[in-house]
């Protein structure tokens, strides 16, 4: 996801796709699409259940997001979380914030550790950014945590393909590694693949511009292939630039249908079935 948490621009919405089901958005962010208490939880949900997203992980980038998408997964069975801090914060990782981080993700709710990784693009362009030094370190932490959890680890990856795989290979990864949003190209892909790990596909496989991701969307098995909006940022074409939202993501699976030359029906069925095992949500989308 980006930094930010700021809603990204003026455009006006999406208009609502056709619906899709069923559907699991595997990475979005709740609090930063707008939700400020249980009533505003559901309505961004119900505006998903609309078009055939049955459910949505909530991710966490701060101490204080953490608490929030921990909070929402009880106000809505429709919603889970995933908490750990943001590699970007990874300075912010204390004693303290490490007890309560690990605290909230044994959560029963709580359905991954993540996001956390390495972002080798904002050190040195954001004030306060972690050096790559720290993300490394909290990055191995949330490892261990993961691992100890028996849970799924969420990784945020960006220009640190290399570095992350290092990291992994050094660390020893957990059985469950998701790499989200991701935008690495074909060898990226094989590698991840041949890991046994989870590529999760956002907006960003709709743009004109993304060739090699493209490429890489179809080395994917289809029980390797999360869907998801990193809502409110990453809208699909052609609203690109647009606020994002989960139930925008039938806009993200119909394209990539098109990419993989595969009913959109079946990508839908494909990765929730997908999603349901990788989170444990069996009881959520049968």
């Amino acid at each position: 996801m980006a930094v930010s948490q700021k809603r990204p621009g003026r455009r006006e919405p999406p208009p609502a796709p056709e619906p899709l089901a069923p559907l699991i958005d595997a990475h979005t962010h709740l609090d930063a699409c707008g939700a400020t208490d249980a009533a505003s939880i559901g309505a961004i949900v119900d505006r998903a259940a609309a078009v055939g997203v049955q459910a949505v992980v909530t991710i966490a980038d701060d101490l204080d997001s953490a608490r929030w998408v921990t909070g929402a997964a009880d106000a809505d069975d429709r919603v889970y979380a995933a908490v750990a801090l943001h590699p970007t914060r990874a300075n912010a990782l204390t004693e303290d914030a490490s007890a309560e981080i690990e605290r909230l993700a044994a959560h029963p709710r709580v359905v991954a550790v993540g996001e956390t990784g390495l972002d080798l693009y904002w050190p040195g362009k954001l004030d306060g950014c972690a050096d790559l030094a720290t993300q490394r370190e909290a990055f191995a932490w949330h490892i261990d945590l993961a691992k100890r959890l028996g849970k799924p680890l969420m990784i945020h990856n960006r220009e640190a393909d290399a570095e992350i795989l290092d990291v992994l290979a050094a660390e020893d990864a957990p059985e469950t590694v998701i790499f989200h949003c991701f935008s690495s190209g074909p060898e990226m892909a094989r590698a991840c693949v041949d890991a046994g790990w989870l590529l999760s596909l956002s907006g960003t496989v709709s743009f004109k511009n993304a060739k090699d991701l493209q490429q890489a969307a179809a080395l994917i098995p289809p029980d390797q292939l999360l869907v998801e909006t990193d809502a409110p940022f990453l809208t699909p074409h052609p609203y690109r630039g647009a606020p994002n939202e989960p139930y925008c993501l039938p806009y993200t699976v119909r394209a990539l249908a098109q990419i993989l030359d595969k009913p959109a029906e079946d990508l839908a069925r494909e990765t929730t079935t997908t999603a349901a095992r990788t989170y444990g949500l069996a009881s959520c989308c049968p």
